[in-house]
């Protein structure tokens, strides 16, 4: 029995350690909706380029790149 249990144990250790790490949320925030009313960075919650230029159509805003993403430094994997 404590052979089986030890096992056990340790291939579900492995299975672990082998699982491929998933991102905790997707980024929401890569574009910001910038203008006059909204200031620098903006509100940043648009997830597509698209999504931001819609918010923004018959506005005076205009969408930007999030400047945490802009001038972040590259992540090497």
């Amino acid at each position: 029995m404590r052979r089986t249990i030890l096992s056990l144990a340790s291939f579900a250790a492995l299975m672990a350690a082998m699982a491929p790490t998933a991102q905790a949320h997707p980024a929401n925030d890569r574009y910001c909706l910038q203008g006059r009313m909204w200031g620098y960075p903006g509100n940043c919650q648009f997830a597509s380029y698209q999504q931001c230029q819609a918010t923004a159509s018959g506005t005076s805003a205009y969408c930007g790149i999030n400047p945490r993403y802009a001038y972040s430094q590259p992540r090497y994997y």
